[in-house]
């Protein structure tokens, strides 16, 4: 047996099944690419879902990261460390914002977003207690916390994970008009989450003009609009966050993945004074959330974003990978969507799964990763070569047989 085949049984002896992962075993990686434990290359197309946005084993990322391992990595909050306060002020900065509330992983960042909108929906907007409703899209992805999938429409993420958290209405995504009818009808909704661009769904950008008239209804019946940032934000569609394809600011971001640079996992909510506000001491925390390593890591990543470069460099590959896509629609692939370096790309069923054209890539040295049957996902880190990016698309092509 293969050293990687040995270690893939490996896994599915000993891991619990529920991923399904390409057949491919990593041991190195740099910049756009991974190195698996035979030697063969690939490149990334996917960066862990938009976690590694500022490549593999970014130098700056692991140098600040090697620096803070040499003072200290974790205190609790239980006491202050010289790293957090700086972290949150310049996160606050970056967003307009005044308060963060730093967590790990994705997931935690959205509960602790339904806990403040909850929170802030009785002791500011003054609904009844126990009574505070959160509107959410159909085929969102927010995590696989109890209560997120309480809310999910994806029946491999529900089923039986139940009872179900109660305190949630679904409405079709992009729907302007019933989102609209909704909210104005019940006095009972605290806030609307939305992702500005849905990923797991296929990567599907709402209608234009939605985010704008989601925005001016949340604001004229003081509900709060709750953006869950954490694929689409820090760079990933060409501009700091997709909101801002529209002009628009919303009551409170759910940052993670690219927040973290690929180093460990680092997430946050930011929002207004009033809104975090509510929030007293003992109500809420995480042992690891905001922690010295997490906050060095993340003041880098915040450091490399402000100078804007990483958002334009990804709206400029962006239009060129929409463009060679584009040009891919009636023949192999039936549509494309999505803003900057990223991609939801539908394969024809004459050409195959998305799953099967994902492993026909691995075959030849890329690594994507399908979703709901028939697309695959295209989000290189930013930082990938417009050389290297073309080598990508060649591959698709030739996998695809329009090359």
């Amino acid at each position: 047996m293969k050293h990687d085949e040995e270690l893939i049984a490996l896994a599915g002896t000993y891991s619990a099944h529920n991923y399904h992962p390409l057949p491919v075993v990593v041991a190195h990686a740099e910049g756009a690419w991974m190195t698996d434990v035979d030697g063969r290359r690939y490149l990334d197309m996917l960066a862990g879902y938009s976690a590694l946005n500022f490549g593999h084993r970014n130098p700056r990322l692991i140098e600040a990261a090697k620096r803070q391992l040499d003072r200290v990595t974790l205190t609790s909050r239980a006491f202050h460390s010289d790293k957090f306060g700086v972290f949150c002020r310049r996160l606050a900065e970056l967003c307009g914002m005044d308060m963060v509330l730093p967590m790990n992983t994705g997931a935690e960042a959205v509960e602790t977003a339904i806990k403040t909108a909850r929170k802030w929906g009785y002791e500011v907007k003054g609904v009844p207690d126990g009574r505070a409703k959160i509107v959410v899209a159909t085929e969102n992805f927010h995590g696989r916390t109890t209560t997120i999938v309480s809310f999910s429409t994806d029946p491999e993420s529900k089923h039986h994970f139940g009872p179900y958290t109660p305190g949630f209405v679904v409405l079709p995504y992009g729907d302007t008009d019933t989102l609209r009818n909704v909210v104005e009808g019940d006095p009972d909704i605290v806030a609307v989450l939305l992702e500005p661009i849905q990923g797991e769904a296929g990567v599907l950008v709402p209608p234009p003009g939605h985010l704008a008239e989601v925005r001016r209804v949340c604001t004229e019946r003081n509900v709060l609009f709750i953006a869950d940032e954490i694929q689409s934000g820090l760079g990933r569609t060409g501009r700091t966050f997709a909101c801002e394809h529209e002009g628009v600011v919303p009551d409170m971001y759910v940052l993670g993945k690219a927040l973290g640079g690929g180093v460990l996992p680092v997430s946050a909510v930011v929002a207004s004074r009033e809104i975090l506000g509510v929030f007293k001491p003992g109500e809420h925390g995480s042992t690891f959330g905001g922690n010295p390593l997490a906050c060095a890591v993340g003041l880098e990543v915040l450091a490399m974003l402000r100078s804007g470069e990483i958002q334009q460099r990804s709206a400029e590959l962006g239009a060129h990978l929409h463009a060679e896509l584009g040009a891919l629609v009636g023949g192999p692939v039936t549509a494309v969507r999505g803003r900057g370096l990223w991609a939801g790309v539908d394969i024809a069923p004459a050409h195959g799964t998305g799953r099967e054209v994902s492993q026909a890539l691995m075959d030849h040295g890329v690594l994507v990763k399908d979703t709901h049957g028939s697309t695959i996902r295209i989000a290189p880190p930013l930082v990938i070569s417009r050389e290297d990016l073309d080598w990508g698309l060649d591959r698709l092509r030739a996998v695809l047989g329009s090359g």
